[in-house]
């Protein structure tokens, strides 16, 4: 992996899935997460990526999921496995507790907030591409979860549209170690330019100062 550097204007943080599902004790998929999760330090990473690109004036983009309703999936000809699932448990349900943003990660202003997903990849039948494209992004850090399905799926639909893509190596979690090998050993280095450390990415950060744009 070659150094990395983040043009203020051109890179944006993709931030998938803060839902309190996720990310909040009582969410129902936390606890296949919380040994992950904690042994990396997700949240406490991505509190300090959150601050850290909002400091440098990063464009936050949040990348959500399709909250559940009534109804999804029930007359579809393929869902895949993991909506089967969601239909029956209900992750990320629409109104409810476990739909809503994580308290720490909601969106702020200026922020901007794709339309959800159906699948894995927070680029198809979204728009996200084009509004990274009004936006003039070049480079995308993809951070939230899971590592090997939406964070994979989202960033290597992103190398295949042309963006610069960084993973994050404990900002994001998975169900199993070898969830997290495959996408940051195996899966990772086929398409991802960077796959770095949360102090890594920080560290690689425009200077959080506001006056060299506004002198610009």
């Amino acid at each position: 992996m070659t150094e990395t550097v983040y043009p203020r204007g051109r890179t944006a943080l993709l931030f998938v899935d803060p839902y309190n599902d996720f990310l909040s004790e009582g969410g129902k998929v936390y606890p296949r997460i919380k040994p992950i999760a904690d042994e990396v330090g997700l949240l406490d990473n991505l509190r300090r990526l959150d601050g850290a690109v909002r400091a440098a004036s990063i464009q936050v983009v949040i990348v959500p999921h399709r909250r559940w309703e009534p109804g999804d999936y029930e007359h579809w000809d393929h869902p895949n496995p993991t909506q089967r699932k969601v239909m029956h448990v209900h992750h990320f349900a629409r109104g409810e507790w476990g739909g809503e943003w994580h308290p720490d990660f909601a969106p702020k202003p200026g922020d901007i907030v794709a339309s959800e997903h159906w699948g894995q990849s927070g680029f198809a039948n979204t728009n996200l591409d084009f509004q990274l494209k009004q936006k003039g992004i070049t480079h995308v850090i993809v951070v939230g979860l899971l590592a090997n399905t939406c964070i994979e799926s989202t960033a290597r639909y992103a190398m295949e549209l042309g963006y610069h893509v960084t993973l994050v190596r404990d900002a994001t979690a998975a169900f199993t170690h070898d969830m997290m090998h495959a996408a940051h050993e195996l899966n990772g280095p086929t398409y991802a330019h960077s796959i770095l450390t949360t102090a890594d990415v920080i560290a690689a950060l425009p200077a959080a100062s506001h006056t060299e744009e506004i002198a610009k």
